[in-house]
């Protein structure tokens, strides 16, 4: 077997296969037994037809029994004699045979492509590092998160206020006031205060009490119709947060001995969540850098794989039907980004050797044990499962990559209040 192999760029390589007779005519001999087994002839049982007369009477079915049947066979060899790993499935082309001719034929596939790094020096990258400064307010709302977390719900008797939930049942109104066969919502609640019980329905339901019944105008659809309703009150309740007391504090953090030691408690852990983010984003930062300075070709193919998988994995979430063409639209840059990050990582991990070794799997084990004493069974249980080892070790692995790239950075840090993130969520309604 002869093969020429080109490459019109770095991703994809085109094979021109020339097969001679030769070695050909063990296959092709098989061929023809293979296709006599299908062929009824008077006279004869099947697959007892001579060779001979099908010869005379099929060739041209033959000879099309034995391409479709042996051609990629042929093509496989092909790969494997010159150490290629497609990433698609091959086209095939100019498809040249006959009865003790040689066969050719061509294949276009893709491949990934290899990258070729750049010599990293000192400052080869020059990135930014976001230091965020925390304030009152963060910890103002870590703490009332730590009461919504061991808050009690009491039932209201002495009528609703803002903030408090009714619980009612919702009969749909006509225009005349009567109820509507079949228009009734069970056991709703909703919120005093909140849309769509402000303005003229919160005062309508403040100082509701059980038993009470109420009309109100409710909006039905996104267009901003609505409708009239009548609310049968069934219970009004009450969220209370507990007062921040030493004894609540023990609640949340049972070796603090004062509410200011609690409190830097809850600072500290704060500051760690703010320096992981920032880690984090210096890590996305240093690959994005590294990304831009290769500039990495990619196969399409294996950017359509990636996008199928995001739409069969956000069908199973959402359970329903999704507009495929606009989910992959919005995913391809991400599609693109991580491909490119994928083919970098591969290269560096190869280039430099990295490795990650049992023991360092082992230490990691030590170090969940060591954070989350209580649950030692379940973190064994879970590394010794070799899916989610593999996971932990790309982590691994990871960490060893972006460490080494690190080495290379100038990196200027750049102090962000967090005012700015709690402004920017505001807006963008997060």
């Amino acid at each position: 077997m002869q093969v020429n192999v080109t490459s019109p760029n770095s991703f994809t390589r085109e094979l021109k296969i020339h097969v001679p007779w030769e070695e050909l005519e063990p296959d092709f001999n098989k061929a023809v037994k293979s296709f006599g087994k299908r062929i009824k002839m008077p006279g004869f049982r099947p697959g007892k037809v001579p060779v001979k007369k099908l010869m005379k009477m099929y060739l041209g079915d033959i000879e099309a029994h034995f391409i479709d049947s042996q051609i990629n066979d042929y093509y496989l060899k092909a790969l494997h004699q010159e150490k290629i790993v497609p990433v698609n499935r091959a086209t095939v082309d100019d498809i040249d045979f006959s009865f003790e001719k040689p066969l050719s034929f061509t294949t276009k596939a893709e491949v990934e492509p290899e990258i070729k790094l750049p010599k990293l020096r000192w400052h080869s990258f020059k990135v930014e590092k976001k230091i965020y400064d925390s304030d009152e307010e963060d910890l103002n709302a870590a703490m009332d998160e730590l009461r919504k977390s061991k808050m009690e719900v009491k039932t209201v008797e002495d009528g609703a206020k803002t903030g408090d939930f009714v619980i009612a049942d919702f009969q749909k109104l006509d225009e005349s006031g009567l109820p509507i066969i079949g228009e009734k919502l069970d056991q709703r609640f909703l919120k005093v205060g909140e849309d769509p019980f402000t303005g003229d329905n919160e005062s309508k339901v403040l100082g509701a009490k059980a038993d009470d019944t109420i009309r109100v105008t409710v909006p039905i659809d996104a267009s901003g119709s609505s409708a009239p309703f009548e609310l049968k009150v069934l219970n009004v309740e009450r969220q209370v947060l507990p007062e921040v007391t030493l004894e609540f504090a023990k609640s949340i953090d049972p070796d603090c001995d004062s509410i200011e030691k609690f409190q830097a408690n809850v600072r500290e852990k704060i500051e760690q969540n703010y320096e992981r983010r920032s880690n984090e984003e210096l890590d996305r930062t240093l690959s994005d850098a590294l990304i831009e300075k290769v500039k990495t070709e990619y196969p399409p193919s294996m950017v359509d794989s990636y996008l199928d998988h995001m739409v069969n994995e956000l069908k199973g979430e959402a359970n329903r039907d999704l507009d495929e063409e606009k989910v992959r639209e919005m995913y391809r840059p991400i599609a693109e980004r991580n491909l490119q990050w994928f083919l970098i990582r591969k290269a560096l991990i190869n280039d430099q050797s990295f490795e990650v070794k049992k023991e360092e799997l082992d230490q990691n084990l030590a170090e969940a044990i060591e954070r989350n004493p209580d649950h030692k069974k379940e973190l064994q249980q879970y590394y010794k499962k070799p899916s989610n080892r593999q996971r932990i070790e790309d982590d691994l692995m990871e960490k060893k990559i972006l460490d080494y790239i690190r080495e290379f950075a100038k990196i200027k840090e750049v102090h962000v209040p967090t005012k700015t993130l709690r402004e920017s969520a505001s807006e963008t309604g997060e």
